[in-house]
């Protein structure tokens, strides 16, 4: 990826909803992206982000729930996450830095295990509950094609409708002055990327 730098795309902009590939490998390139993705996380206060957010077409995920640069202890990636235990079952509040402004109750499973690869190319397993598991569902969620918003009751749904839409109505406007590609220009860089990568 070298000097390329990232940013975060807002809905509905068509990567959100594209079905992320895995990764065969760990390299510089990779680890350049994953700084960059905390970077943008750290300064628009997330606590997570998935790589289709960023119009990046792989199975990789960051977190830190504190939002923190200083809580490195917090900060962890997953790469070609796969969840493979979900217990118990919570409705709390979430939002996404690619819907900002939008908050919304979501059902999660209280507890997870997880699968995954880090940077260091190494096999981890982990169980999570609480916020950590809300997280990595969320995210998880992203490299599926799924918002948050997929998985609102139909009430809940109908009380942010004017918020997508402004967020549609953006979208339409910057699409206009040139500014976001045509959706078939996108889909032909992201598999570009695809094949270089997985």
């Amino acid at each position: 990826m070298g000097a390329c730098r990232v940013r975060i795309v807002k809905y509905p902009h068509p990567a959100l909803r594209y079905k992320s590939k895995p990764l065969r490998r760990v390299d510089s390139g990779l680890k350049d992206m994953v700084r960059q993705m905390l970077d943008l996380m750290y300064t628009h206060e997330g606590v997570g982000l998935a790589a289709n957010q960023v119009e990046l077409p792989y199975r990789l995920i960051v977190m830190n729930i504190k939002s923190d640069l200083a809580a490195k202890e917090e900060e962890h990636v997953f790469i070609n996450p796969v969840i493979t235990v979900r217990k118990g079952l919570e409705e709390k509040e979430e939002g996404c830095l690619s819907l900002p402004q939008i908050n919304a109750p979501v059902k999660r499973s209280q507890k997870i295990t997880v699968n995954a690869y880090d940077l260091a190319g190494q096999e981890i397993t982990w169980e999570l509950e609480g916020l950590y598991a809300r997280v990595v569902q969320h995210e998880c969620d992203h490299l599926e094609g799924v918002l948050f918003i997929d998985r609102l009751s139909p009430a809940n749904l109908l009380a942010i409708r004017q918020d997508l839409s402004d967020l549609e109505a953006e979208f339409a406007g910057d699409r206009r002055l040139g500014l976001i590609p045509e959706d078939r220009l996108i889909t032909a860089r992201l598999a570009e990327l695809e094949t270089a990568r997985t």
